[in-house]
Order: structure tokens, then C-alpha cells, then sequence
């Protein structure tokens, strides 16, 4: 009774454990899976989720911040050079102004107006005029230099005028008298006014009178005179005083006169107003004196 009482007992154990073990292993799908669900690790790791179309991540890690170490590389400009003082050259003095030329003209005596008529050379029928005046500070410049017309061969050298050769006489020469065609502009010279046909310059070396203004209806004026009714040329003029010793054949009729525009027989002319303004300037209670020839000889 006992045997079977213990028996008993031990098989109701082994039932019990026998079913627990059944129902352990053969449960329900639903158990089985709750039981799968509650007994599966979870991994201490998980990889990143895999982006889809539908499962986009709205955030992102933000990437790691590396501070790089920069180093400024050298400068490779050129080096700077300081600028060079600037010095100003030493002050100096201007040149002296050139001597004017009628201090240096020989012969013009006690002239205190002279009148210069230089030419470049010997063969140029053009000369530059430049009258000058002498005061209590010296040489000063009145009028020019202004361009005048000369002789047609140019200037003679010093004794070698001739008569009828285009040529004007050099040296230096005063003033005889003033005359015109038109009435006395206001001269200090005496002054003779053209009045017709009848006055003329003798110009025939053989004749008495050579070299001397003529009225034909008093004197004879030898053969084939200068008429001095001649306009513009002798609307205002004045003798210049070469061979006032009427030397035969030295030349004659050397006047400064109005200009007519081109080279003349042996006389100075310069444009009409010009010339009034010397006629009028010259004063014969100053010695005035006109200095004609090449520059090299004027000053030589």
C-alpha cells in the first residue's frame, strides 16, 4: 500500500513534470511567438537605419569639425624700396641778356636815336630794323625789330656802293631831310612835300647836280632823273645821308620810304604805319644816326 501510495505519488511528479515540459515546447503559434518576442536578446549595437523612399532621416549627424594649423606661406612681393630724396639743383643765376646791338655799332658817335638795318648776309634783299634811344639809364629798345626790304642784290660791303646796282650802301649815315607825296605827318625834320612831276632826284653821276633833289621848272636834274611823284614809295620818306659829297658815281637817292612790297633800287623801306612811327620819333636835335650792313659787319 505504501509501495503503490509512493508510486503513485512519484508518477503524479513525473506527469506534472512531463506536461510542463510538453506545454514548454508545444504551445500555441501566438505563444511560441510571445514566448520568442520575450526571450530574444536585444543587441547592445544597431547598425544605421538604411534610407528609403519613404524612411528618410530628418536630421543628420553633423560631421566632425578638424581645425587645420595654417601657415601663412612668406610674402614673395618685391621688397619695397624707399624712395630717393629728390634735391634740388644749387641755384644759379640767370645768364647776363646779350648786349644790345647798338652797343656794339662803331661809329655812331654822340647818337642818342640810332636806327640799325641788319642783314643776315650780303645777297639777302631783307633786313630787320630795330631803332634804338639813349636816356640817363642807357641803350633802351624804341621800336622793332620789324622785317624791311633793302636793295635788290642786297647789302655793299663799306666803300663798294656804285650807282645803279641794286645794291645798298653800308655804314653808318645821318638824316638830311623829310619829304612825301602826302602833306608833313608830323615830323621834327624839315620836310619837303611833293607837289607834282616837276620834282625829281638827279641821278646822272655826270651832271652838276648829281645826287640832289630837283624842280625841273627851275634846274636842271641831268638825264633821266628818279621822279619822286611816286606812290606808295615816297607818299612819306626820308634822305638818308650817303655821299652828301656827291662823289660821281658812288650811288644816289638812298632813302628809308614807304615799302612796296618787294626788294628795292638801293633804299631802307618799311610798312607805311612803321615808318611814320620812326619819321616821328627821329629828332635831329639828338644826332640820330640809322646803321646799315650785315650783322658781322655792323659789330665788327
Amino acid at each position: 500500500m505504501r509501495a503503490r501510495g509512493l508510486a503513485s505519488s512519484f508518477a503524479g511528479a513525473g506527469a506534472v513534470v512531463l506536461a510542463a515540459a510538453l506545454l514548454a515546447s508545444c504551445g500555441t503559434a501566438s505563444d511560441r511567438a510571445q514566448t520568442s518576442r520575450t526571450t530574444t536578446r536585444v543587441p547592445t549595437t544597431t547598425s544605421a537605419p538604411v534610407a528609403t523612399a519613404t524612411n528618410v532621416a530628418t536630421t543628420t549627424a553633423a560631421p566632425a569639425t578638424t581645425v587645420e594649423r595654417v601657415t601663412t606661406p612668406p610674402s614673395t612681393a618685391a621688397p619695397t624700396t624707399p624712395p630717393t630724396a629728390v634735391t634740388a639743383p644749387p641755384a644759379t643765376s640767370p645768364p647776363p641778356p646779350a648786349p644790345l646791338l647798338v652797343t656794339r655799332v662803331p661809329g655812331i658817335g654822340g647818337a642818342q636815336q640810332v636806327i640799325t638795318v641788319a642783314a643776315d648776309g650780303y645777297g639777302t634783299s631783307i633786313a630787320t630794323v630795330t631803332a634804338f634811344e639813349h636816356d640817363t639809364n642807357g641803350w633802351h629798345t624804341a621800336f622793332g625789330p620789324w622785317t624791311s626790304y633793302i636793295g635788290r642784290n642786297g647789302v655793299a660791303p663799306v666803300g663798294a656802293k656804285r650807282e645803279g646796282d641794286g645794291r645798298t650802301p653800308s655804314g653808318v649815315f645821318g638824316f638830311d631831310f623829310m619829304f612825301g607825296v602826302d602833306p608833313d605827318p608830323g615830323v621834327h625834320f624839315a620836310y619837303r612835300h611833293i607837289t607834282g612831276t616837276n620834282i625829281v632826284w638827279d641821278d646822272d653821276p655826270g651832271s652838276a647836280n648829281y645826287n640832289e633833289w630837283i624842280d625841273t621848272n627851275v634846274a636842271s636834274a641831268g638825264a633821266q632823273p628818279e621822279p619822286m611823284d611816286n606812290t606808295p614809295s615816297y607818299d612819306y620818306g626820308a634822305v638818308i645821308a650817303y655821299n652828301d659829297a656827291r662823289a660821281p658815281g658812288l650811288g644816289s637817292a638812298i632813302f628809308l620810304h614807304v615799302s612796296h612790297g618787294s626788294s628795292t633800287a638801293g633804299c631802307v623801306s618799311l610798312p607805311t604805319d612803321e615808318l611814320l612811327e620812326l619819321l616821328r620819333w627821329l629828332d635831329p636835335a639828338r644826332s640820330p644816326r640809322i646803321a646799315i650792313g650785315t650783322t658781322a659787319s655792323l659789330t665788327a
